[in-house]
């Protein structure tokens, strides 16, 4: 029992994990790599993908089941593939609606998060040096032109659908860019929303395949950048999730491109609408709304409080495990 019940509590916490990493994939703006980095576990995941290669499948055959689970850290990829599908499934509706009705309040919840742990991650830099500045640099306006991006009319193809998933599947590993938004850019958003919560098998098995094939491919290359340009990646990551922040502030409304009229902000793609960003002054002023200040300074200090709770918490778990001693 007593060595059963840790293996258990880790295995949850790993599914916890990735209830939040699914959680925030379903959301434009937010990424689930973000998550994984919040949470520690962006390299293992990255480690454990890299490990799904066929020289590995073949040791299902040559030296059994046990050895080829090992060898891709099965236990810990499934955990977390099980919490990011619970995520998916369960809380879209849950979190689709808070945006809907309580847009600012959320999008301060997760502007605080992405903005604390862009620093953290900087924090793992080894070596400051000028191309670090610049890959940075560079990974901001990278974020920031894509958030800006408009989004466009695409097919609802098969060979699209594919395409799409590969393409959102990278973005939903990397920190600070969502694959959701990603899907907003490609105009398949709506489509793929709908399809999983109209349980539509044919548009998930083909989106699937494209997220399976993008991730396995992408997630090589990303761990060769980590090994061989490790400061330079982390660079470019931290970048990303500062530019991103561009996309989840928290005052922003919809503008309908035909009559100029302004609303508040809500989840419609139509393309006569555009966002727009503003103060919260402006905010109260064009909406004729509250700003929700305070609730919103409030999320994101909660937000703060809790991204550092989590890294006390997880670098004693860290420190522990270091100084125990070895049997």
């Amino acid at each position: 029992m007593k060595t059963i019940l840790p293996k258990l509590k880790s295995k949850l916490l790993i599914y916890i994990k990735g209830l939040g990493m699914g959680s925030a994939d379903i959301i434009p703006g937010v990424s689930g790599g973000t998550v994984a980095f919040i949470t520690g576990v962006y390299e293992d995941l990255l480690q454990s993908l890299r490990s799904l290669t066929p020289a590995n499948f073949k040791k299902i055959f040559t030296e059994g089941v046990n050895v080829f689970w090992k060898k891709i850290n099965g236990n810990f990829l499934t955990a977390l593939v099980l919490g990011v599908g619970t995520g998916v499934f369960t809380l879209a509706k849950l979190m689709l609606y808070l945006l809907e009705h309580h847009p600012i309040p959320v999008w301060s919840f997760f502007f605080g998060l992405i903005l604390i742990s862009t620093f953290s991650v900087l924090r793992t830099v080894r070596k400051v040096s000028a191309v670090v500045f610049i890959v940075f640099a560079a990974g901001m306006g990278s974020a920031l032109l894509i958030t800006e991006a408009a989004s466009i009319q695409t097919p609802d193809d098969l060979w699209f659908i594919f395409l799409s998933g590969a393409i959102a599947i990278c973005a939903m590993i990397l920190p600070g860019i969502s694959g959701s938004f990603i899907l907003l850019l490609l105009g398949k958003y709506e489509y793929i929303l709908n399809a999983l919560t109209e349980l539509k098998a044919g548009i998930l098995a083909v989106f699937a395949g494209g997220a399976i094939v993008g991730l396995l491919s992408f997630s090589h290359f990303l761990s060769w950048l980590l090994k061989r340009f490790h400061d330079a990646t982390i660079a470019l990551l931290a970048g990303f999730m500062f530019g991103s922040l561009n996309k989840v502030w928290p005052w922003k409304v919809m503008k309908d491109m035909t009559t100029g009229k302004i609303t508040v902000w809500n989840l419609n793609n139509s393309r006569h609408l555009v966002e727009e960003k503003l103060t919260p002054a402006d905010y109260a002023l064009q909406t004729d709304t509250s700003c929700q200040i305070y609730p919103a300074l409030g999320m994101a200090l909660f937000a703060i409080a809790f991204y550092l709770c989590m890294e006390l918490i997880a670098r004693k778990t860290r420190l522990k495990t270091e100084n125990k001693p070895s049997k």
